[in-house]
């Protein structure tokens, strides 16, 4: 029976030059499951990527495509994925048609079949029309979907897209977006970008990195019931031991002159347990704020590096 585990990568590991860009991640990508990828500027994305795409070799781990390892069985591994680069590895003076041929050559289709599986990735990709235009005249959207195209003409278990949408207008970028939904249909996909919009709008699990390893692997549904966070100014304020021995009080962290940061446990609104508990101690409540958690600002929280004087 086929496994629906399309993906599994276990401890990877990156070293360069004695520097560790990818620490330990472990992933896995069900069939028909979007994945997004997400993380600062130096976090490990890209390095994971070409990992998992097989054009790097890690360090330590293990990387099993579609029940293939990568380190024991490249080819049949490699069979049953498609890769998309930062930069798509088009060339600018072959047209489309030029170009998906060649790619279904090297992907070894068979030639009976290669007008269908070309024909296909053009209608996928939405590339009917400039089947006999040269890549280097297209405009940066087309581009793209020409990289996409190269990518699924041999119909993989597993996309791998590293910022698809880096560059592009709005209009482009909704049109990626679309193709991503459409593709993941059919195929096990991983997105990498830096705009959290478009992963929320794609994605059906979100793994954010930082400094080389995991700090979050769940869904989007499940990013709302992360501790809601409250932040009040007390005129006279209690102790910090005071306010995280209120009931549902996950953490709490002054910011100074007054001003306090409550995390509340999952599920408990602890909105008016701090108001009634400051009216009654006299503390004088002079602002509350409530901040509604999101992607965004659960990715603040797991990417803000703290200073060394205040660790």
């Amino acid at each position: 029976m086929e496994s629906d585990l399309k993906l599994v990568a276990q401890g990877l590991v990156r070293d360069y030059a004695g520097r560790r860009a990818v620490d330990g991640v472990d992933l896995s990508l069900t069939r028909g499951e979007v994945l997004g990828l997400l993380g600062p500027n130096g976090a490990g994305k890209s390095t994971t990527l070409r990992m998992l795409a097989g054009t790097l070799a890690p360090s330590a781990g293990r990387i099993e495509i579609a029940g293939f390892d990568m380190a024991r069985a490249p080819l049949q591994a490699k069979r049953h994925l498609g890769y998309l680069p930062e930069h798509p590895p088009v060339y600018a003076e072959l047209t489309v048609d030029e170009y998906l041929k060649f790619c279904a050559r090297l992907h070894r289709i068979p030639r009976a079949a290669r007008r269908d599986a070309i024909a296909q990735a053009k209608a996928d990709c939405g590339l009917e029309d400039v089947g006999k235009r040269l890549i280097g005249n297209l405009s940066k959207g087309y581009q793209q979907r020409v990289g996409i195209a190269q990518a699924i003409v041999h119909r993989p278990d597993v996309l791998i897209f590293d910022e698809p949408t880096a560059g592009l207008d709005p209009n482009q970028l909704r049109g990626i977006r679309e193709l991503v939904a459409r593709l993941a249909a059919n195929h096990s996909v991983i997105v990498s970008s830096h705009i959290l919009s478009e992963i929320e709008a794609v994605a059906a699990r979100v793994v954010i990195l930082h400094h080389g390893r995991v700090v979050l692997d769940e869904r989007p549904s499940g990013i709302a019931h992360i501790p809601a966070v409250v932040d009040i100014t007390l005129r006279s304020g209690p102790s910090t031991q005071t306010l995280a021995a209120l009931a549902g009080v996950q953490s709490v962290e002054s910011t100074g002159d007054g001003r306090w940061r409550v995390v509340a446990e999952t599920g408990h609104d602890i909105r008016s347990a701090l108001a009634e508990t400051a009216v009654h101690q006299g503390w004088q409540l002079l602002e509350m704020t409530s901040h509604a958690p999101d992607l965004e600002s659960r990715f603040r929280e797991l990417t803000r590096d703290v200073p060394d004087h205040a660790a």
